[in-house]
């Protein structure tokens, strides 16, 4: 594989510090490069940007490639979900499929949420992982429309509580929302949600089903194989 920073002059792990901090945590690129400047590295908000935008995708598919080897996916159970974002005042739909672990499975902006839109994000999810076992929703009649199209409409199950936990993973997409002052494009949104959410996934470490030494290993593993992505 070639080299991703082969023509830059500032070393891999600083770029990979400012990225992580700009797409886990909600800060600005302003924060991002004042944090970096307290700690001696002098690089402007625009180098965060350009950072992001060049190696965010290439660090989002080396962690897909990574745990599709060590990790073996479970379709017991799906929950999709689907929110509304505004785009300089036009309406999307960003549509999020979790599994029972809290994974983030697949994460699809589209501009109408009909059953066209809901047909599409199932099949581009069933595509990469399989059909599960049960699929949670809402009422939204556009699941029902497209789980009857793929034949497994016999799989859903809708509740008033039953789906918190799609519901909840789009708590840190708003927190960068609101940071961002809203996003500006379609494709923006679609190729930081995608990111956000490989990301989310390399960083979910359960710590309130593990012992705080546990916690403690499992994080300072999950840093040490940030560090080598793209190596």
């Amino acid at each position: 594989m070639r080299n991703p920073f082969r023509y830059f002059k500032t070393s891999p792990e600083i770029i990979r510090l400012a990225v992580m901090m700009y797409i886990r945590f909600p800060l600005s690129l302003r924060n991002v490069e004042d944090l970096l400047h307290e700690r001696g590295i002098d690089i402007t908000h625009e180098t965060v940007r350009f950072w992001w935008n060049r190696f965010g995708p290439l660090f989002a598919k080396s962690i897909q490639k990574q745990r599709a080897q060590n990790t073996n996916y479970s379709n017991w159970a799906w929950h999709l979900d689907e929110v509304f974002i505004r785009i300089i005042g036009e309406l999307h739909y960003h549509w999020r499929a979790v599994d029972h672990e809290g994974e983030v499975l697949e994460a699809y902006v589209t501009k109408r949420r009909d059953r066209k839109a809901a047909l599409r994000f199932l099949r581009k999810a069933t595509k990469r992982y399989g059909c599960p076992e049960v699929v949670v929703t809402d009422k939204l009649p556009s699941y029902k429309s497209a789980l009857r199209e793929l034949g497994i409409a016999s799989r859903q199950e809708t509740g008033r509580w039953l789906n918190k936990r799609a519901e909840n993973s789009y708590q840190p997409l708003r927190r960068r929302e609101k940071i961002m002052t809203r996003f500006r494009s379609m494709r923006s949104l679609q190729k930081f949600a995608t990111i956000q959410s490989s990301v989310h996934n390399h960083f979910n470490l359960e710590r309130y089903f593990y012992r705080r030494e546990n916690f403690k290993e499992n994080r300072a593993q999950a840093l040490a194989e940030w560090r080598q992505l793209v190596a």
